[in-house]
């Protein structure tokens, strides 16, 4: 299937969210007033927040410098380069970008909850770009994701979506990052006497594209969609005779491989593999930009 198609238009790109892309570089809002997020300048320093997102109407104004307009105009003046630059940093997966963060909790988070209303098959280009970005195969992912759409603060996403054993998805685009509720851990049985365990289903899909041509890879798997519930995940895990932890090399996940490993002889950590690099995925993600270097200098 050829997932290729026009680059990303400036029509496009004025429609995506603002909140969604600032949360995206690391900017959280410091208050939220009806379809006004307010933020301490993503453009300069300050101390009182003074620089304002509308979300009805998708535009920004900087009260300390008497600038706004839309995301492109925004774009440009933060990253410092042309529309055609910005443009191409959008449709190649915000390589600008910063750590993707959770969505903000907003004040009226429990009147507006993330609701999916449509599941199909994962097949846009946004989404297999991204994946891609990832290193992640996309016959791999369509194996195990979906392509969920679902509604926010009364407007329409879309992402790829990975289900948990009580129905609930985790949901990732290049811009956001989420889950739906229940909130639950997914198990992939394969009736194996091991098991493999990952902090999120982008390290997951990660392991079986490192695996993908190994004939005997069947173990089965636990995605804690969470650290937190690691505990939930224990009895399923310890009725293994042996458990894989690839959790996130931060000081969290650290903390609980220390803890199972002083439970039981069960486990054992094999982070070391991606020892340089926060976790499976960023390291497979550096892997493969070397693999093209390589490939690069033998042209």
């Amino acid at each position: 299937m050829d997932f290729r198609k026009q680059k990303l238009s400036i029509a496009e790109a004025k429609e995506m969210d603002m909140v969604q892309y600032l949360s995206s570089l690391g900017h959280e809002p410091s208050k939220i007033r009806n379809n006004d997020y307010w933020y301490h300048s993503p453009l300069r320093e300050e101390n009182t927040a003074s620089f304002k997102v509308n979300r009805k109407l998708n535009r920004w104004y900087d009260h300390g410098l008497g600038k706004g307009g839309n995301i492109i105009d925004f774009g440009i003046e933060y990253h410092g380069c042309s529309v055609g630059e910005f443009l191409k940093k959008l449709d190649g997966g915000f390589s600008f970008q910063k750590t993707i963060k959770n969505i903000p909790k907003i004040e009226n988070a429990s009147e507006h909850p993330l609701k999916i209303f449509k599941e199909v098959e994962l097949s846009s280009y946004t989404l297999t770009s991204y994946l891609e970005q990832r290193k992640i195969p996309v016959e791999i992912a369509t194996q195990y994701c979906r392509e969920v759409h679902y509604e926010l603060n009364a407007k329409s996403y879309y992402g790829i979506g990975f289900k948990n054993d009580s129905g609930g998805f985790e949901i990732r685009n290049p811009y956001f990052k989420a889950s739906s509720s229940p909130k639950d851990i997914t198990t992939v049985k394969n009736a194996s006497d091991e098991v493999a365990v990952f902090e999120g289903f982008m390290d997951f899909l990660s392991f079986k594209s490192i695996r993908a041509n190994e004939v005997n890879n069947s173990s089965d798997f636990v995605i804690l969609n969470s650290l937190s519930l690691f505990e939930k995940a224990r009895p399923f895990l310890e009725s293994h005779k042996s458990i894989r932890l690839y959790l996130d090399n931060d000081g969290a996940g650290k903390k609980v491989v220390r803890e199972a490993l002083s439970n039981s002889k069960k486990y054992n950590d094999h982070s070391k593999l991606y020892q340089n690099h926060k976790d499976l995925n960023d390291w497979l993600v550096y892997i493969g930009k070397q693999q093209k270097k390589r490939l690069g200098n033998k042209l």
